[in-house]
């Protein structure tokens, strides 16, 4: 519970994605601490004794990593990498600046541990991981981390059919719509409708419904929104927002809009 609340004000109040990651492991963290002792009372209660420290330490060991931020953003990473069966400099390079922009040079060394854990795995939970990012974490943020998985995927040159296979079934999972998914890949994967795509409209669109279009994107995707929260995230929503500034200047130009 916590860690919903405290997702939604860190995103509202501390500057979108990076201020819910912050505030969803705030709450993660005494939602942790608050389900940990429940279960350990319970059980001490049920062998006739009294609750110890070691009951607690013991649980918490056990449950302390399930909801952990960076490590669920490592498992996702992993997945692109393993994606197209080879994993690339330019991919872990990209996530290497990523961990040290947003979580620190200190945390680096921990958190690409972390990640290679799971590209050395043969099995990564991916149903149970996007769908605890779904119950927890808010569709705004869910798109910007189906952003920096398709950086991963972009980061040698280009995105493989395979990738954005397993990039599709991610964002299913977390419950980004369609809607979303595709004005994000549009901006990696193009084809000849990728301008309308970006903009989250169809070919068939009149003038004021891709003007209407434009202007939603548009504030969806401003970098203000993402000021706080890094340089590589910022980066990222300057990327999107030239690119949806492009899109409607190309429509304008072949349809003629003034």
């Amino acid at each position: 519970m916590f860690s919903l609340i405290l997702a939604f004000v860190g995103f509202r109040y501390l500057g979108g994605f990076f201020g819910a990651l912050l505030g969803f492991s705030v709450g993660g963290f005494i939602d942790r601490k608050i389900f940990v002792f429940t279960q350990a009372s319970a059980k001490a209660k049920s062998e006739g004794r009294r609750l110890t420290v070691d009951d607690l330490f013991q649980d918490y060991k056990q449950r302390s990593s399930q909801s952990d931020i960076p490590n669920i953003l490592m498992a996702l990473s992993a997945s692109i990498m393993k994606a197209d069966g080879k994993v690339v400099k330019s991919e872990l390079d990209f996530v290497k600046t990523f961990i040290r922009q947003n979580f620190g040079e200190q945390n680096a060394t921990h958190y690409l541990q972390t990640l290679k854990h799971y590209l050395d795995s043969g099995n990564i939970p991916m149903d149970q991981i996007c769908e605890d990012v779904k119950m927890r974490i808010q569709p705004e943020v869910r798109v910007q981390i189906i952003h920096y998985l398709f950086g991963i995927a972009k980061a040698d040159g280009s995105v493989s059919e395979s990738e954005l296979n397993v990039l599709n079934v991610i964002a299913s999972m977390m419950g980004v719509s369609t809607v979303d998914f595709e004005s994000v890949k549009n901006m990696f994967y193009r084809n000849a409708d990728s301008d309308y795509k970006i903009l989250g409209i169809e070919a068939t669109a009149t003038d004021d419904e891709v003007k209407k279009a434009y202007r939603q994107m548009a504030i969806k995707f401003h970098p203000d929104k993402v000021a706080s929260m890094g340089e590589e995230y910022e980066k990222g929503a300057k990327e999107k927002f030239q690119q949806i500034q492009e899109a409607y200047d190309n429509l304008k130009k072949s349809r003629g809009i003034k």
